[in-house]
């Protein structure tokens, strides 16, 4: 091990190998530590894990639907465990992938617990009281779930971890928090055959996400037959012998397991900020506008920095701060730049999905005149073929543009959606004008052509739309 290295990185999720694989591509010499495994939460214990239980929720329902189009299918019983291991499967794949990218790099892994430290020589990492030199330090040690001092135990109050861990699906659930992580349980469990209730403190599911397209995913999870309650707080629970007692508002819920989804927190504790003059802004790192902390050549990248917690967030952080670390240290010609969050996509993948990026239509009004386009996905036929016959389409895109001007919001529902929403950063990100989108063409049939359609709309010209 050397003693110096450009960059050393605690922590080697989403933030940290993403600036370590750039920082390394830019020939800077690059430790990474952290004592789980490379990818961190978002591999092992989150979006990955995750996003395959959705998969195989999607894959019951199309089983349940099959008869409608036509084919014939026979539902068997979901088998848990099954599921736990195709999730696992695909996360190997994945960290095997990342491992091998990682040593192709040449990167110093290092599995243990780090701190930070800074004396007169500058910043290092302290691993077992040795300490790792480096020219520069990013703190980028992520976040954990936020359990409000209930009594998590792991077998009948749960975190989003330990309940992507069950082989045994439970009959009655209860979830805590109608956010992204909630709103994804609540309706990937209830696809499983769980009865669930949906517990949310305000007064609408997915508070920050356009409050109509929100009530579009409210509206179909009730259809579905999740019990979801708005306005509603847990004042107890409890494990008992055969489940969890849930006290709501003064009204008791028996059921098997209780889901905590009250959002995470960064992982800030021991990691030796304080020692080192590393100042906070509340829960987060504070940080100026190139992620540098109050302690000099020391970095903070992910979700220890505050805004929305997202991989590709994270991902955008590591490269920014490998490419700002090199410039500084005379290996990268270019200064790199760090575009706002509100241009980061967002979704949360339930049934319906909902995707958006860029402003809101009350963040866009707060700063001018705006106008919108809404096309509703009962006219795409690409969403309608995905629906069993009779099914009611309610997916819905939204496009928001400054009054004659550029495109700062897309907001998309509906199933499948979130193939969309890429697109959807583009014309945010560069700043387009539905103008410079009239003419694009979108393929047919697909579901890509309704963010075109709106895009129409907006430029004066609608196709399948009423002027």
């Amino acid at each position: 091990m050397t003693d110096q290295y450009d960059v050393a990185i605690l922590g080697a999720g989403s933030a940290g190998y993403a600036c370590a694989l750039r920082a390394a591509q830019l020939g800077l010499s690059v430790a990474l530590v952290d004592e789980g495994p490379l990818g961190g939460t978002c591999l092992h214990r989150g979006c990955i894990p995750t996003k395959s239980w959705l998969q195989a929720a999607k894959a019951r329902q199309s089983v349940l639907s099959a008869p409608a189009f036509g084919i014939g299918a026979a539902l068997g019983e979901v088998d848990a465990g099954a599921i736990s291991n195709y999730a696992t499967s695909v996360v190997e794949q994945l960290h095997k992938g990342l491992s091998g990218l990682i040593a192709s790099r040449g990167i110093t892994v290092i599995n243990a617990r780090g701190s930070l430290t800074t004396d007169q020589r500058g910043p290092g990492i302290d691993v077992d009281g040795s300490v790792l030199r480096a020219r520069a330090v990013v703190i980028a040690t992520g976040a954990a779930p936020i359990t409000l001092g209930l009594a998590v135990d792991g077998v009948r109050i749960l975190d989003s971890w330990q309940a992507l861990q069950l082989t045994t699906l439970p009959e009655r659930a209860v979830i805590l928090g109608g956010g992204v992580i909630g709103v994804e349980f609540a309706s990937m469990w209830n696809d499983l055959g769980v009865q669930v209730t949906l517990t949310e403190a305000t007064s609408s599911l997915l508070p920050t996400e356009e409050p109509d397209l929100s009530r579009i995913v409210l509206s179909e999870l009730r259809k579905r037959g999740v019990d979801v309650q708005l306005s509603t707080t847990i004042s107890s629970a409890r494990a008992t012998d055969d489940g969890v007692r849930v006290e709501l508002d003064g009204d008791a819920l028996e059921a098997d397991v209780l889901l905590v989804a009250a959002g995470r927190r960064p992982v800030l504790d021991d990691i030796g900020l304080d020692d080192a003059g590393v100042e906070r802004a509340g829960a987060h790192i504070a940080v100026d506008d190139t992620l540098q902390t109050s302690c000099r050549s020391v970095y903070a990248a992910g979700d220890v920095v505050a805004g929305p917690q997202l991989a590709h967030r994270g991902y955008a952080h590591g490269l920014f701060l490998a490419e700002r670390i090199a410039q500084l240290q005379g290996k990268h010609s270019q200064r790199p730049t760090l575009g706002p969050d509100s241009n980061i996509a967002r979704i949360t993948y339930s049934h319906p999905q909902l995707a958006s990026v860029g402003l809101t239509s009350q963040q866009a009004r707060a700063e001018g005149e705006i106008e919108m386009a809404d096309y509703p996905l009962r006219g795409n036929g690409r969403a309608l073929m995905a629906r069993a016959p009779g099914e009611r389409e309610t997916g819905l895109v939204r496009v928001i543009r400054r009054s004659g001007g550029e495109i700062v919001g897309v907001h998309v529902v509906g199933d499948d959606v979130s193939e969309l929403i890429a697109e959807g950063a583009l014309l945010v990100g560069w700043g387009a004008t539905p103008e410079d989108l009239r003419d694009i063409i979108h393929p047919h049939p697909s579901l890509s052509e309704a963010l075109g359609e709106a895009n129409m709309s907006l430029a004066g010209s609608p196709l399948h739309m009423r002027s």
